[in-house]
């Protein structure tokens, strides 16, 4: 048992309920009708290119699969989708590289 009782830990998730809504309605309500500046506009841009990369290394570096071990399978995927990614700008057939070289890795069994 972890020593917390029922009351403090339904209390910790109400109040992570309160504060994620809060950022939320920070955006959504009181921004929501004007128009944003133009310097948050191009930075808001870069989310997606920042927080993709942030959650796929971990799992081409350390896997869950292999007990943390670095897998060369799994970086010669991700070699190979970034590669495609740099050369087509296209994040579908990034996605779609990465997954077709990791599942015909693994079954000729490299």
């Amino acid at each position: 048992m972890t020593g917390w009782s029922s009351t403090a830990i339904w209390g910790i998730i109400a109040a992570l309920g309160v504060g994620t809504f809060l950022v939320r309605f920070s955006f959504l309500g009181l921004l929501g009708n004007r128009d944003l500046p133009e310097w948050v506009l191009r930075h808001l841009r870069y989310t997606a290119v920042a927080i993709l990369p942030a959650l796929i290394t971990p799992m081409v570096l350390w896997p869950n699969a292999t007990g943390g071990q670095t897998d060369p399978t799994r970086l010669t995927a991700a070699c190979l989708a970034l590669a495609v990614g740099y050369w087509t700008k296209n994040a579908i057939a990034t996605i779609a590289t990465g997954l077709g070289a990791l599942f015909a890795l693994q079954a000729f069994g490299l």
